[in-house]
């Protein structure tokens, strides 16, 4: 993941970006001297940057960030108030931005609809009002179990408008994996559909929903909205039609005023054991951060089209919500996924839809490419600004066919890594900075990321080493839901006053950053370490591979093994002459010491939500351990494949 600079900054559009902007107002020369300055001077990036964003305070604060407790437990804005619907809805009233579109719906039906900003803000007001005749307010927790549509943005604006708590749910969720994190909360109400479509098949919301219920005592309320026009009925006391709710409702009411380090919104992360990480996103921190992150990085304007075909239970869903809004751009929703009901849909919408920002991953787009190029080049992409990415680390082949094919070579590729716990990213690209595949331009101002070893030290260019943080960020969750011990283990334990973000990354001589994938998938082998990316990518270059999982298996000899589980390519047989090319493949790229013990045959793997590739799953299924937390799974079948191919 090294290379030539394949792309460089276009002159006219660094000098109409919000980054140059925001470093001329400050006197910076460059973008490195922006990150040195925010590293140096905390409180004077968060204050400046806030002021930049116009960030509304109902309160403002006495002081931007108070580390009197120790990094680990940071207070922002301290003594202000504010509420993150305000910062991103009820702050665009009666300005030019009130008229314009907020969200724009399409079903895989093909229906559309769409929201101004304006009228979101109704909504927005009408559904809080309903929820408030309920009895709920202030620090009381809502969870959302909503497909993408215009109602799970109203709602999740909603719930924050009256001081509540939101909890995002995968709409693909289980009734168990629903009332684990529900019962964590000790939520009071959710808010669900009667029912929601899933490349074609019709799921029954309502119905997983009352089987949740059922197993959640503090749960006082569902409130239903009418998504599919289904004849569903009520089971009980506690179940409201949305429509009723709001009928007859205000159109414009103030947010509660909150303290701006409250807790606003709880996202559930899965772990390697059976309970999922609940952490916590404040009002200040989802108003900024997230909005920071598309605002310098991304380049996101009011007026822009954003479109990310993602779910809202991913971390993903709640921040691109509050960015949007809070520029004022038009955030573009497509119920389903990318290549349903036809494999070009996700080229098609960002045709039709004039989209400027395209959101993905790199495994969407690596099952994108079975497709073929001709899907993304028939089709009219040329207001297409730039791809963000984020998920998983780019593997070669997927990051040029998508700056050949869909960024047409002009169009950059914005790296974005962060995380759930994170509120946002940690490093990215931008549009100042030369770009090589797959890398990032560096540390996102205000996050003072660093690369070090197993002793905390800086690595130097070439080295692989932890990703870390060593100032706390706005963005940054709040510890985890009722359980600050795990918090402090698993986030600060390795290395005192550093985050450890779990992932290995590297930088190159020229200044450029990668990411190699999780710091605990990482392989030892006859004392040698590797993360499973690089083995991955060797892999997939051989162009007979649409996608791989390597792991660690247990060996006497050499500690660790290599296992291989690949899914074969379109038209290309699993057999034994493919196995032994792609054995040949790891060992000319790594060397003997590396030379597969084990290589699996399967359909599909396993995946969260977010698409990465469970590789603790796997291992543990290919080792027979018990697998852990499998409440993000997005596939289940995947591990069906697998079982049948060890068998075999």
């Amino acid at each position: 993941m090294s290379g030539d600079f394949v792309w460089h900054p276009d002159p006219q559009a660094v000098d109409r970006s919000n980054m140059m902007a925001f470093m001329r107002a400050h006197g910076l020369e460059s973008y490195a001297e922006l990150v040195r300055r925010s590293d140096a001077d905390p409180d004077w990036f968060w204050n400046a940057i806030i002021e930049a964003l116009g960030t509304p305070f109902a309160t403002p604060y006495d002081t931007v960030l108070d580390l009197s407790d120790g990094k680990a437990w940071p207070k922002w804005c301290v003594g202000g108030e504010t509420n993150f619907s305000l910062a991103c809805v009820t702050r665009h009233r009666g300005s030019g931005i009130s008229s314009l579109p907020a969200v724009v719906w399409e079903a895989e039906t093909g229906e559309v609809r769409q929201w101004s900003f304006a009228e979101l803000d109704a909504e927005v007001c009408r559904l809080a009002e309903g929820l408030k005749s309920l009895g709920l307010g202030r620090g009381d927790v809502i969870g959302l179990f909503l497909p993408m549509s215009l109602e799970v943005v109203a709602a999740f604006f909603a719930i924050a408008h009256i001081g509540a708590v939101v909890v995002p749910l995968f709409s693909g969720f289980g009734p168990d994996a629903i009332a684990t994190r529900l019962n964590d909360a000790e939520a009071k109400a959710v808010i669900t559909a009667d029912g929601s479509r899933r490349r074609g098949q019709i799921i029954d919301m309502k119905a997983i929903m009352d089987q949740a219920a059922e197993k959640v005592p503090s749960l006082a309320h569902v409130v239903v909205a009418d998504y599919l026009g289904a004849d569903w009925q009520p089971t009980g006391p506690r179940d409201v039609a949305w429509r009723e709710l709001v009928e007859g409702r205000a159109t414009r009411t103030e947010p509660v005023a909150m303290p701006a380090d409250d807790p606003a919104v709880l996202i559930y992360t899965s772990g390697t054991t059976g309970k999922p990480k609940g952490t916590i996103v404040t009002h200040c921190g989802m108003a900024v951060k997230p909005t920071l992150d598309f605002y310098l990085h991304a380049d996101i304007k009011a007026g822009d089209r954003l479109l990310w075909i993602t779910d809202f239970g991913w971390a993903v869903g709640p921040l691109i919500s509050a960015a949007a809004a809070a520029i004022g751009a038009t955030l573009v929703l497509a119920e389903g996924g990318p290549d349903y009901p036809d494999p070009g849909r996700m080229w098609r919408l960002c045709e039709a839809h004039g989209v400027t920002h395209l959101g993905t991953a790199p495994t969407s787009i690596r099952t994108l490419m079975r497709h073929g190029a001709e899907e993304a080049t028939k089709r009219d992409l040329s207001k297409l600004r730039l791809v963000i990415s984020t998920g998983e680390p780019w593997t070669d082949e997927a990051w040029h066919w998508t700056f050949e094919h869909v960024c047409k070579r002009t169009a950059p590729i914005i790296n974005w890594s962060g995380g759930t716990e994170i509120g946002g990213g940690i490093i990215a690209g931008n549009l100042l900075t030369p770009m090589k595949p797959c890398s990032f331009a560096g540390s996102i101002p205000g996050m003072a990321a660093d690369i070090v070893d197993e002793n905390g030290a800086s690595v130097g260019p070439g080295e692989v080493g932890e990703l870390v943080l060593r100032l706390p960020s706005m963005g940054l969750s709040r510890g985890l839901w009722k359980d600050p011990e795990r918090y402090i283990e698993t986030y600060w334990e390795m290395f005192g006053d550093l985050w450890r973000q779990g992932d290995w990354a590297s930088r190159d001589a020229d200044g450029m950053w990668y990411v190699h994938g999780r710091s605990d998938d990482t392989l030892k082998i006859s004392g040698k370490r590797t993360g499973p990316a690089e083995i991955e990518g060797l892999l997939m270059a051989t162009g007979r591979v649409s996608e791989a999982a390597v792991i660690g298996l247990p060996d006497e000899l050499r500690g660790q093994a290599v296992g291989c589980i690949c899914v074969p390519a379109p038209g290309v047989a699993g057999d034994d002459a493919l196995a032994a090319d792609l054995v040949e493949a790891v060992v000319d790229g790594m060397g003997r010491s590396f030379r597969p013990s084990r290589l699996i045959f399967v359909d599909d793997l396993p995946k969260t939500r977010s698409m990465k590739i469970m590789r603790r799953v796997v291992r543990a299924i290919v080792i027979g351990e018990a697998p852990g937390d499998l409440s993000s799974l997005s596939n289940p079948e995947a591990i069906d494949s697998l079982k049948q191919a060890l068998e075999a």
